[in-house]
């Protein structure tokens, strides 16, 4: 089933492009990481989905539902953490989690259970709570009425490593219930040990839907080579790898491609140390995104 899926959804702020003919599924029971730099149009892709914002064009629809005309019925079965958080500062953090368990069905029943994991005092006024305190605040009232979906816009900001990794293993649980999340980050190492699949969105425009396997399969690689001597090379003895930088007896390659070969010609050569990282999110996420700032 898709949870989520939109075609060719349009949003322009004037002549800046929010969205721009982006079409997107996310199925059933999947963390779908949605990663792109600061105003590449990822909360506007978001607000487009809550009916926040009304598309130009295209269509949008979450649980098969018309993003527009069954607003209210997807809003009550999702989750939504936004990317900027307002609270009622002069409500204790118990009140406000009253007053927004009042608008769903299913209310808070998991308050009790998402209070002690997260240790949080929901008797101090809002306005006395730290950023860290409030982003568990906000996480608390996103999960409480165990709803279908999750769409969670930068969802640890402020938390300190100790909650974002208890975060990540709420997340997992989530998961294993069958919930779909909706993850939009820019910690990429948090989306690299969440996510199956990913999607990046620059200028508006989703340039790349992938499986992180498949992103790292086709991703160019660097390989650190040091020699017991220092060799001449040519590219044509190295299975087609590009020689990016030799010094003395250090060189290191731009490898893409078939890796045996390019191991076959080396094995003929005096190798005394070699280093090949395995490809991350990182370098495709900077070879996309890169020249945007």
């Amino acid at each position: 089933m898709h949870i989520i899926e939109t075609v060719g959804l349009t949003k322009h702020y004037g002549k800046v492009t929010g969205v721009q003919g982006l079409s997107l599924i996310v199925g059933e029971g999947e963390i779908f990481g949605f990663l792109g730099p600061n105003g590449a149009g990822k909360t506007t892709f978001i607000h487009l989905l809550l009916d926040i914002l009304r598309p130009e064009r295209g269509r949008a629809r979450v649980f098969g539902l018309d993003c527009h005309r069954d607003s209210r019925e997807i809003r009550r079965r999702i989750g939504y953490i936004p990317g900027e958080i307002a609270f009622y500062d002069e409500l204790s953090g118990r009140e406000y989690l009253e007053l927004m368990a009042s608008f769903r069905s299913g209310g808070a029943r998991r308050l009790r259970e998402l209070q002690s994991r997260f240790g949080l005092d929901l008797r101090k006024k809002i306005r006395t709570y730290s950023r860290g305190m409030k982003q568990k605040l906000a996480i608390i009232q996103a999960f409480m009425h165990d709803p279908e979906l999750l769409i969670l816009d930068e969802p640890t900001t402020g938390l300190d490593p100790l909650m974002q990794r208890e975060f990540e293993e709420l997340l997992g649980t989530e998961r294993g219930r069958g919930k779909t999340i909706f993850l939009s980050s820019h910690l990429l190492s948090e989306v690299e040990r969440l996510c199956e699949r990913v999607g990046i969105i620059r200028a508006g425009e989703l340039v790349e839907v992938a499986t992180l396997a498949e992103l790292k399969r086709q991703r160019v690689r660097r390989m650190h080579i040091t020699f017991t001597r220092e060799i001449t090379l040519g590219e044509s003895c190295l299975g087609g790898a590009r020689v990016l930088k030799t010094q003395g007896c250090e060189l290191v390659l731009e490898v893409q491609g078939e890796v045996p070969i390019l191991l076959h010609a080396l094995s003929a050569l005096p190798v005394a140390d070699l280093s090949f990282p395995e490809a991350t999110l990182e370098d495709t996420f900077l070879e996309h995104c890169g020249e945007q700032s």
